[in-house]
């Protein structure tokens, strides 16, 4: 296959991009059509490597308002509201929704999705679904599975003993949640047992770190002096960090000297956080999402997440991370032409960083596999401005996706 006219990556010019046996096998000015070759017409249309969805709750994913929706909008009510539909669970219950969410996803342009996913159950249901889809779905999507303790690991029975049936049952990724454990010696306790659990298994950490407006809400800190200390670095991931947006100046430029240290990454969640935070403001409300700017200007890896899609914690949203980019932007103050500019790197190759996905499988490069999308804009600043949709996306050469361009006419 032969793709003309490919504006790759902003590119000032097009490129062709010649695909055989799932890989590219040349990226060229100009590439003349073999014979009975099938040729397709980019037309001067941006490609991008797939989306990366860094932080979402598939397990979770389309139950709002079942039994009852959060009517207050805080993340408490939201655990609280979960943790009644999680007693109805069953495996082909999560199957059916997660197969209805990933097509949702693959509209948008998704190819690898890493989810974070309940364990405090004793009987761990959604998780042996996710295990399952995993491997159905591994052609077309990458499910990367995240130990998620919703209810926490200290302060919920058998808390440890969960987390690590899960990693022995193959979870990629080890989870905490300290700002909900009881007390503030659990959620230290927490965070050890997480990352030596890490580090036994050989398994990446994503801990949902300090989702809260208290600005005494100090877990980031010992998760990246954990990391530092364990050597486990970029196999750490930090996710919202809310609080971050509460602390003090002093005390931050502080903790970001170890947070470099630390070679640790974030993924913020701007759409959800924006949402949940501040609830317990009158005026001014705090916006509640993390530093994004000042995490990005140290040259600290930052991806963006979904997090929930019409679930107990996120009554709306689509799975479609141009919404997510469209307001990080805005609520970040990122509105500089160039952060504008270079704003798809949060869902795709800072997103692969905290994947840990290697960069000889991702992005475009001969040799490399051949997956990428065509968005219906001659650049990423067209793209997010006008959410232009995404007309193909190809998976090792295998066309998951095809959406043709709307036409509108405007009658006056």
């Amino acid at each position: 296959m032969l793709i003309r006219n490919l504006r790759i990556e902003d590119a000032e010019a097009t490129s062709d991009v010649r695909i055989a046996d799932g890989r590219f096998t040349a990226i060229e000015d100009r590439l003349e059509p073999l014979l009975d070759e099938e040729v397709v017409d980019a037309d001067g249309r941006l490609g991008l490597p797939p989306i990366i969805e860094s932080h979402v709750h598939l397990d979770s994913a389309l139950t709002a308002g079942e039994p009852r929706w959060n009517q207050s909008g805080t993340l408490f009510e939201g655990i609280d509201v979960w943790s009644e539909r999680k007693r109805t669970l069953s495996v082909e219950d999560v199957k059916d929704r997660v197969h209805r969410a990933v097509r949702q996803q693959a509209r948008f342009g998704i190819q690898y999705v890493r989810t974070h996913v309940d364990v405090t159950d004793p009987e761990l249901t959604a998780l042996h679904a996710m295990l399952e889809l995993r491997e159905e779905l591994k052609d077309s999507i990458t499910l990367q599975i995240v130990a998620f303790p919703q209810e926490g690991i200290q302060s919920f029975p058998d808390g440890e003993a969960l987390m690590r049936r899960a990693a022995q049952m193959g979870v990629d990724v080890i989870g905490a949640i300290p700002h909900f454990e009881f007390t503030r010696e659990y959620s230290v306790e927490s965070l050890d047992f997480a990352c030596a659990l890490a580090d036994e298994f050989g398994l990446l950490v994503d801990v949902h770190c300090d989702e809260i407006d208290d600005g005494a809400s100090r877990g980031l800190e010992t998760l990246a002096a954990r990391a530092l200390e364990l050597g486990l670095h970029d196999r750490v991931t930090a996710s919202h960090t809310t609080a971050t947006h509460s602390y003090n100046n002093a005390y931050f430029t502080r903790l970001l000297r170890l947070l470099t240290m630390s070679g640790i990454n974030f993924v913020s969640n701007p759409l959800v956080n924006t949402h949940l935070q501040g609830r317990m403001d009158t005026y001014p409300k705090r916006r509640g999402v993390t530093r994004v700017k000042e995490l990005t200007e140290a040259g600290i890896n930052v991806s963006f997440g979904q997090d929930d899609i019409v679930d107990p914690w996120n009554p709306l949203g689509t799975g479609n991370l141009r919404d997510v980019v469209f307001n990080g932007l805005h609520v970040t103050q990122m509105m500089g032409k160039q952060e504008i500019d270079q704003s798809y790197r949060f869902i795709t190759h800072n997103a692969a960083r905290t994947l840990h996905l290697g960069a000889e499988d991702y992005g475009f490069g001969v040799g490399r596999p051949a997956s990428f999308i065509i968005l219906d804009a001659p650049s990423w600043y067209d793209a997010l401005s006008f959410n232009a949709p995404v007309i193909a996306s190809y998976r090792a050469g295998r066309q998951l996706v095809k959406t043709e361009p709307a036409t509108t006419e405007i009658l006056f």
